[in-house]
């Protein structure tokens, strides 16, 4: 049974962001509720357009079909009145498209949709490799981008970021709270087994530094291949460091590969997992005896939403779980992220009552929102706004996620 991980306190902090937000959104709210008067339902000919660049194949499927699902539910729930955006209420309209995790493909994706003038904004991602891709494109066309994938190096350095955010948690905050977790087990020493690229880059460096100040020994690194065949060789030299843990630091399908890996070559310890792990992949039958008792540090959303189930949030989060359920039978702990995208740039478009990609960059940049995955708090020098207190302990027990801490 993991022991309490004890930290600064999340009510204190979270309390203080959340009547941040609630003032923040209370004015647009206000401004909502005397429009609705007027006008009851989207005003014909005006959308506000986003395009999202998807996995939807190759090998970031397992998170973004999840976050396509997510997107469909959300903009049917948000087109059921439309987004009040001045004197105006328009409709979302969505433009998805498959990068099938192709960084080329995705940065062509961000430069076509970039170049029209009737998209706003744009999402998506699930891999830092086409997140980085589309930056660039983004940054050029000056098209806000809220990327939905996991590394560090997405949103800094900030003066070539203007445009850019970033919706999941950073690596130092998921790498203190795994290395807490780590020391409170007993564990003494343990081997981090990180993915090859962007990803596990951020993690090697956080979790290096996060053991450290937790007193654990890190016995390894070793780099987990990104061909599927590589996990074994990975594996085996992982568990010839004799350590009694390994931390796992990859995105699905990666992550569900490599525990059944380190299984296979003999690994008994215990096994540790970052956000990226979580998707219904890591759960299939086919990796449930080897990820079995082992934990994950995940967003809350994963476990239930923590936000007051009386708020539009709330609301928001029981219809997307039931209807994500109702429609693809399972509900994915990873999907929030791409609804929470969509959330934060029309909360932009309503507070500065344009669809001006100048203006909707401001206003993400000066948002504070309880969101479905977490709370956000994005400033002028800060565009990942994941606040580390949104984050869980969970564990796999009976092959599902249950919430620790």
């Amino acid at each position: 049974m993991a022991k309490p991980v004890t930290g600064p306190s999340v009510i204190t902090r979270r309390g203080v962001l959340a009547a941040a937000a609630g003032t923040l959104l209370l004015s647009a709210c206000g401004r909502e509720d005397e429009r609705d008067a007027a006008v009851t339902r989207p005003t014909p000919g005006h959308e506000l357009v986003i395009g999202a660049t998807l996995e939807l194949s190759g090998s970031g499927a397992a998170l973004g079909v999840a976050q396509e699902r997510a997107l469909a539910i959300s903009a049917a729930t948000l087109n059921e009145k439309g987004v009040a955006v001045g004197n105006l209420r328009r409709q979302v309209r969505l433009e998805v498209l498959d990068n099938r995790s192709d960084p080329r493909l995705a940065a062509r994706q961000a430069t076509e949709l970039g170049r029209r003038d009737d998209v706003h904004a744009l999402l998506g991602t699930t891999l830092a490799e086409t997140a980085m891709s589309v930056i660039g494109a983004a940054q050029k066309l000056r098209l806000p981008f809220v990327s939905l994938a996991f590394g560090d190096s997405i949103a800094v350095p900030l003066a070539q970021r203007a445009f850019i955010y970033k919706v999941t948690p950073d690596a130092g905050d998921v790498a203190r709270r795994l290395a807490q977790l780590v020391a409170a087990e007993g564990l003494r020493r343990v081997v981090l087994l990180a993915e090859t690229g962007l990803h596990g880059d951020s993690g090697v460096r956080a979790m290096t530094g996060a053991l450290r100040t937790a007193e654990v020994g890190l016995a390894r690194t070793v780099r987990l291949p990104a061909s599927e065949g590589g996990a074994a060789g990975a594996a085996e030299q992982a568990v010839a460091a004799q350590a009694d843990g390994v931390v796992v630091w990859a995105t699905a399908p990666r992550s569900g590969a490599a525990a059944r890996a380190l299984r296979e070559a003999g690994h008994r310890g215990e096994l540790f997992f970052d956000a990226g792990a979580v998707a219904e992949e890591t759960l299939e039958s086919h990796n449930l005896r080897a990820v079995e008792g082992s934990y994950a540090v995940h967003p809350s959303s994963l476990g239930g939403s923590t936000i007051a189930n009386s708020s539009a949030t709330g609301r928001a989060h029981r219809n997307l779980v039931s209807e994500y359920i109702r429609r693809h039978g399972a509900y994915s702990g990873f999907a929030p992220y791409a609804s929470d995208a969509l959330l934060l740039i029309t909360t932009a478009a309503r507070l500065a009552d344009s669809v001006d990609r100048g203006r909707l960059r401001a206003y993400l940049q000066n948002q504070v929102t309880d969101g479905m995955a977490g709370m956000y708090s994005f400033t002028p020098i800060r565009h990942s706004g994941m606040e580390r207190h949104s984050l869980g302990v969970y564990r796999v027990d009976g092959g599902v996620w249950n919430r620790l801490s």
